[in-house]
């Protein structure tokens, strides 16, 4: 169910119950606060989650030594032919890594091309969220095995080293994590709410 769905199914179960306010945003609102009541994360709660994520989401200082070749989405470029070139490539490197520099300097829209496809060292804030990822979330070094997409385009890449970081204290993620899972709460809430006046009304034409 898309999100304007929800939205006119909500708007027209408040209208249903008589819920009117200046904007339609504090109309929601009403009507969230009367139907859709979601209890916030207990102390418990937001512990276990940081004892379960800390290592992966809440580290400071790691840092990757990486590389990597970029295929750039540009206009006229037929995703399929960038991504088949690409996965080619990919499939060459894994065979023979040590042909990374040269391969970079040939196909990489990346001005590292120039230096082998070398990133350097890089931190989390260094680079967009979805190629840190892919750093984070790989094990060992070398060229990861599969093809890493970005917003830029499509990457290759290699890791040379990996500097582990440090967990983050609880107390100073403890607000962000409790914001983390009532939004959570909220959305998985929302949702049943919106199945339920869905079926409600279907029942209701039957």
């Amino acid at each position: 169910m898309q999100i304007t769905e929800v939205r006119s199914l909500l708007l027209a179960r408040a209208h249903e119950l008589g819920i009117a306010a200046a904007t339609e945003e504090a109309t929601l609102d009403a009507l969230l606060d009367r139907d859709v009541p979601v209890a916030p994360p207990g102390d418990a709660d937001v512990r276990d989650y940081y004892e379960r994520e800390a290592t992966r989401l809440f580290s400071a200082g790691a840092l990757f030594e990486a590389d990597h070749i970029l295929f750039a989405v540009t206009a006229g470029v037929p995703l399929d032919a960038l991504r088949e070139r690409a996965q080619a490539v990919l499939d060459d490197l894994l065979q023979a890594p040590r042909r990374f520099a040269a391969l970079a300097a040939e196909f990489s829209n990346c001005p590292s091309a120039g230096v082998g496809g070398s990133l350097g060292q890089i931190g989390r804030a260094d680079v967009v969220p979805e190629f840190w990822a892919a750093l984070d979330g790989s094990a060992g070094t070398g060229v990861l095995p599969r093809l890493v997409e970005s917003r830029f385009g499509l990457h290759i890449v290699r890791i040379a080293q990996r500097i582990a970081g440090h967990p983050v204290p609880f107390e100073a993620v403890r607000e962000r994590i409790a914001a983390h899972l009532a939004e959570q709460r909220l959305r998985a809430a929302l949702r049943d709410y919106a199945h339920a006046l869905v079926h409600a009304g279907a029942a209701h034409q039957h």
